[in-house]
Parts: structure tokens; C-alpha cells; sequence
């Protein structure tokens, strides 16, 4: 995860997301600079300790942000900020890592799995008392120190949590209810009942331009290697399947049923879906293109002008996707049955909101020459202050401490003519919001809200351990790469047969191959070594 990515300010829909982009020599210059950072070279800066940040391209560089001025007081110590950019950052990572140093701090640098793999990180875990915020953190946030400690304790990098406000998954199917109403039509409950109220948008006007310019049913590009955000198999939960394509294996296929794990690309339900996706596109309530065409097309559909809608329904992240001016004519859409007979305790929804809230984190070098004024600067962030202020803004110019742990979030924060000025890292931080915080004006919190409490009553027939990957599920290294070539080699085949179903048809005569194909790809491997890492999770 980089700098933004959650709980990021959304702006007419949109969420900055790094992209990888080729590596020049000035990147690569800043890349060796900022590795030298951890070495054991003696300098004479040794008191100073470095800390990166990687951020997103449209904030505030980190070093202008005045709450940090209160981070080197807590430390006692001199504070050299980087800023490296997120899309920069892709390749400078391995560049950094194969340097055999990293950065003094690194925020929204390194992750679990580069933290396990390469023996540059300190173990935090051995230094909680010299970090009692970090302490208190772990012990009321249980599922913190899930996601940070490995199976020997060790602690390498910790991950920030956003608040039980962010407790969502973060993706859902929205439909303009401005639109139904105006037809005279309900909320569908099913999927049949779904594709006549497309109908009806492609052909009755809704959006009263005079124009047959509707959008029915928006789709995103797939991605080609795995299953990603918003991506139309949200549809599987109505089939029983619950997904997770917030995290973890889901965006290989993989998911748990009763304690049970599977591979939904060769699921016959899996395959329920493709069709009813190519009966959708086969009428025209899906754009012929929606699978391929550029992300930034996509977003400008659902965009539209700003004075008429075209899109009348689409999986994201919020009603925020469509633009602030039409932000109120869309709602979440619980989740469809598949057939009308069938019975409500069968749908399920996207359960990544056990790990949605987590985001960002922070790793310190094990050759950091001033460890105990990182441990400082590391505790400070974990403050409650400090942290409402590195995902918010400086207090009082961006929040206002309201006392007794409530904050309000300044009305310009959300002004998008604030961009580049924001004092904030947002998703990007390193720290925590406890629990207790209570929020006014943090918009995004009352979007993802009025998004999931639609599904509440489908929530209430997922089994969070029997029906759920945990977060502590982890292969071995060895099995980490088994699955990395088996998944190339799957994808490579599946990503390509499924687009191609869903457009053009041809699935029945097709998927029996398709089937044994990602067999002999390894898919059955791969179901074996998440059922093993489940086992060891939940034995645990």
C-alpha cells in the first residue's frame, strides 16, 4: 500500500493510485541516496535520523507539514524528511533492498513479506517498552499486531490503523435511485429483476436528456494478474461465496467456505456469473469496451459533465465515484439473489472490512545509528494527537481539537482547490486512531457508512473464522513462490478466456477445458497451501 490509497480524500470519484513508470537516472540517483541512510558508515549526522515518507503526487511534501515539528521535539533529535514519490517509489523499492540498506524510518515503504524476506529491518517487537504508544496499540487492537507479528514474535513492520469508522470493505454495487424513481421502479432484489431495471435505464430516459446516451451498467477494466478492486465477482456473494478482494488470496481465486478452502475460477458459480455477465453486455447493458478501456475513461463515465449522469449503476468504492454533484442520487444495492427462491441466508458480501481500516506502515533499519531517538519518533507518531494529525492535517489549521478525543475536520480539507496544501498524509500515515476517537466532518467516514449499512443483514451470514481467510494466514516462502509462478502461468491463461466469455460468449463448450487447463496450471496446488496456512491460523 502506498501514501493515499485509504482514507484518502475523494475527489470527483477518484483516488490517487501509484502507478509503475520507468525508472530514470535522477530515480535512480535518489534511490542510492536514500540507501545510505541505514548504513554503518560513521558521519557526523549520527544524531540525526532519517525518515522517508512515501506520498502520493498531489500532497503536501512532509517536511512543510507543521505537525512534524512537534515529532523532533518529542525525539530531541534532528529530523532529515524525504519525501519520495508513489510512483517513483515501485522501483526504487528493489533498487533499495538490493542495496542491502534501507532508510533510518521508512513510512509506506516496505511491507510484511519484504520485512521477512530481507534481514534489514528491526524487530520492534523487542523494543514495545520504549514505545508505549505502540504498546497500547497492540494490546487494543488486537488484529494490529496479527497483521505485524510473524510466527516467532518478531515484529518488522507495523501497520496503521485508519479507526473502527474504516471497519468497511470499501467496495459495493451502487445504483442511481434518482433514476428508479423517476421510472416508478424499486430497489431489484434479484438478478433478473437487476437486468430489467438496466433495461429500463438504457431505453426510458432516465437521466432526461432526450438522448439514448445511458450507461446501464458500468464495468472497470480487469485487471490481468489478479482479481482486483471493484471488479464485477463481488457478484459471487450471491452464490454463497464470500469474497475479500480488499486483501489476501481472494485476488487469486481463492475463498473459504465453512472452514473449507477453494479456488473459485474453476466453481461452477464462477461460472453462473460470466454468463449472466455476458447475457448483460449481449444486451447492451454493459459498454463493449468496459473491459478494456482505459481507467481514466471509466472514471470520466461516471463523472459525466457534472450536469447529467450516464451511468446507472457500477461496483466502487462509494457514491463519491460518480462526482460530488450527483453524489446523492446513488445508493448501495444489498446484495442480489441469484434466483428468486433463494433463501436469504445464502448472501453474503465483500468481508474485507476486517482489514480495510489497516493501511500504510512503518519499519525502522537495524542499522539505524540513533535507535533510541527512533523509538521516540516512532512513539510519537503512535500518538493519538500526532496521528489525527498526520491523516487529517495540522491542529488547529486543518482539525480542530474539540477535547475529550473528538475532532473536526475543517470544511476546506475537503475543497479539492486544497490539493497539494493539505497538511496530511492521509492513508499513507504511521499511527493509529483509537477507538475512542469520535470524528465530525470526516466525510468519508459518513460516505462508507451510509454505503455498508446496506449490507448489514448480509454480513450477518458470514462466519468471520469458518468463512474467511485470517489475516495470520501465511504460506511459507517456499509456497510464496509456488504460487507466484503458478498464478503467472494461471492468470496468463484465465484472464483472457474469461474477458473473451464475457463478451462474446462461448463458455459451454469451452470451460471443461478451461477447467482442466488451470489443473494442470497448479490451481489445486495452490488450494492446498491456503487450506494448510488456514489450518495453522485458525489452530492458533
Amino acid at each position: 500500500m502506498y501514501a493515499g490509497q485509504h482514507g484518502g480524500t475523494r475527489r470527483n470519484g477518484k483516488t490517487s493510485r501509484a502507478r509503475i513508470i520507468t525508472i530514470t537516472g535522477a530515480v535512480m540517483a535518489s534511490a542510492i541516496m536514500l540507501t545510505g541512510c541505514g548504513a554503518d558508515t560513521a558521519t557526523n549526522e549520527d544524531a540525526s535520523v532519517t525518515v522517508m515518507v512515501v506520498q502520493s503526487s498531489d500532497q503536501l511534501s512532509v517536511d512543510k507539514m507543521v505537525w512534524t515539528k512537534q515529532v523532533e521535539k518529542d525525539c530531541g533529535c534532528t529530523i532529515k524528511w524525504q519525501r519520495v514519490d508513489a510512483n517513483s517509489f515501485q522501483q526504487q523499492r528493489s533498487t533499495i533492498l538490493a542495496s542491502e540498506s534501507v532508510p533510518d524510518i521508512s513510512i509506506s515503504g516496505f511491507g510484511y513479506d519484504e520485512a521477512q524476506k530481507f534481514p534489514y529491518f528491526e524487530d520492534l517487537a523487542q523494543h514495545l517498552d520504549d514505545m508505549p504508544n505502540v504498546k497500547e496499540y497492540l494490546e487494543q487492537i488486537p488484529t494490529a499486531r496479527t497483521l505485524t507479528e510473524n510466527e516467532n514474535g518478531n515484529m518488522y513492520v507495523l501497520r496503521s490503523y485508519m479507526g473502527k469508522g474504516y471497519a468497511v470493505p470499501a467496495q459495493y454495487l451502487m445504483i442511481n435511485k434518482t433514476w428508479l424513481d423517476k421510472l416508478g421502479l424499486d430497489l431489484p432484489t434479484t438478478w433478473d429483476e437487476y437486468e430489467q431495471v438496466l433495461e429500463a435505464f438504457k431505453t426510458k430516459d432516465p437521466n432526461g436528456n432526450g438522448k439514448q446516451d445511458e450507461i446501464p451498467l458500468d464495468l472497470r477494466k480487469l485487471d490481468t494478474g489478479f482479481f482486483g478492486w471493484w471488479n464485477p465477482f463481488l457478484l459471487l456473494n450471491s452464490l454463497g461465496i464470500t469474497t475479500h478482494f480488499g486483501s489476501g488470496p481472494a485476488s487469486q481465486g481463492i475463498y473459504v467456505s465453512n472452514g473449507t478452502v477453494g479456488n473459485f475460477m474453476i466453481d461452477a458459480r464462477f461460472r453462473q456469473v460470466i454468463e449472466y455477465l455476458h447475457t448483460l453486455m449481449d444486451r447492451n447493458l454493459i459498454p463493449k469496451d468496459a473491459l478494456t478501456k482505459d481507467i481514466s475513461k471509466y472514471s470520466a463515465e461516471l463523472n459525466s459533465d457534472g450536469k447529467t449522469p450516464l451511468v446507472g449503476s457500477a461496483f466502487g468504492w462509494g457514491a463519491s465515484d460518480f462526482g460530488t454533484t450527483f453524489e446523492d442520487q446513488y445508493v448501495a444495492l444489498p446484495t442480489l439473489k441469484a434466483n428468486a427462491s433463494d433463501p436469504e441466508s445464502n448472501l453474503t458480501w465483500d468481508a474485507s472490512g476486517d482489514t480495510y481500516s489497516f493501511t500504510g506502515g512503518i519499519s525502522m533499519s537495524a542499522k539505524t545509528k540513533n535507535k533510541e531517538a527512533a523509538y521516540k519518533i516512532i512513539n510519537s507518531l503512535f500518538s493519538e494527537k500526532l496521528s489525527v494529525q498526520q491523516f487529517r492535517g495540522s491542529i488547529p489549521e486543518w482539525v480542530t481539537d474539540e477535547g475529550n478525543h473528538r475532532y473536526k475536520v475543517s470544511e476546506r480539507f475537503w475543497d479539492t482547490s486544497t490539493m497539494g496544501t493539505r497538511e496530511a498524509i492521509e492513508g499513507g500515515f504511521a499511527g493509529w486512531i483509537p477507538d475512542n476517537v469520535e470524528w465530525e466532518d470526516e466525510i468519508n467516514i459518513d460516505r462508507q457508512k451510509k454505503m455498508n449499512d446496506a449490507y448489514l443483514d448480509d454480513y450477518a451470514n458470514i462466519d468471520a473464522t469458518r468463512d474467511v481467510m485470517p489475516a495470520n494466514a501465511r504460506p511459507t516462502s517456499e509456497q510464496l513462490t509456488t504460487l507466484s509462478n503458478n498464478n503467472t502461468a494461471i492468470f496468463d491463461y484465465a484472464i483472457t478466456k474469461i474477458a473473451t466469455w464475457i463478451v462474446k460468449g462461448g463458455i459451454d463448450g469451452e470451460w471443461d477445458e478451461y477447467a482442466k487447463q488451470l489443473k494442470a496450471l497448479g490451481i489445486d496446488d495452490n488450494v492446498a497451501i491456503w487450506q494448510e496456512a488456514y489450518d495453522k491460523a485458525t489452530k492458533n
